[in-house]
């Protein structure tokens, strides 16, 4: 594949898994909002999932595990974050792990075959094109009352993505202190290159024209979001 915005993670999952362990990106919060959201979920009786650009699934699957699907799918473009998905989702039944891009695997699931889609740090990689389509793509296969939870960085309404760039930017060379200088620039090279965040009110307006019939911001952590789309 040509270098893209999965170049920094297709080789090593060691940085992503530096930040997040360090939590400044609010993974601990928001996981524990998934968790609950997943079990109430599983209390109503069987349901699949599809995971978007999965990564290696180290925070989603504690929540897999306590509210187990009849099915989960994961996708990414990363075949070592996939090797390391399959640890961390050992013993869970009807798994599947695709080398995948994730728009391709939204429009090749089928209609209305899912009741979940979930995706964590992944969408803001793509364009505001690509993101009407996947939304387009999303409504189509999922079931009605299915939703697609989202987990993403977001601007702020009026502010460009330079200006987003700058201030996630000075967040990340001010406050995430533990991260290695090396790894810190490589990390905000990524960010400046390949994050295209959209404000709340795009996503919204994004998914009411694919046709989803309820948008809800469940809760927010700075730039970093909470969403379900609900058919």
């Amino acid at each position: 594949m040509a270098d893209d915005e999965t170049h920094l993670f297709r080789t090593s999952w060691g940085l992503y898994d530096a930040l997040s362990e360090k939590n400044y990106m609010f993974h601990r919060e928001i996981y524990a909002i998934i968790a609950g959201m997943l079990q109430q979920r599983h209390e109503q009786g069987g349901y699949s999932m599809l995971d978007l650009g999965c990564g290696n699934t180290r925070f989603l699957a504690p929540c897999l595990h306590a509210a187990p699907p009849a099915r989960y799918e994961g996708v990414d473009l990363s075949p070592t974050a996939l090797d390391e998905a399959r640890g961390y989702l050992s013993g869970l039944s009807n798994v599947t792990l695709r080398c995948q891009d994730m728009l391709q695997a939204v429009c090749e699931s089928g209609k209305g075959s899912l009741d979940t889609l979930f995706s964590g740090y992944a969408v803001h990689h793509l364009d505001a094109e690509e993101k009407q389509q996947l939304f387009l793509a999303s409504a189509e296969s999922l079931a009605p009352g299915g939703r697609f939870i989202l987990v993403d960085i977001a601007r702020e309404q009026g502010e460009t993505r330079q200006q987003y760039l700058d201030t996630y930017l000075h967040t990340m060379r001010t406050q995430w202190t533990a991260v290695r200088p090396e790894d810190m620039d490589a990390a905000c090279a990524h960010v400046a290159a390949y994050d295209f965040p959209e404000t709340v009110a795009d996503l919204t307006r994004m998914a009411s024209k694919a046709g989803f019939r309820e948008v809800r911001l469940v809760d927010r952590f700075a730039q970093h979001h909470v969403m379900v789309f609900q058919m």
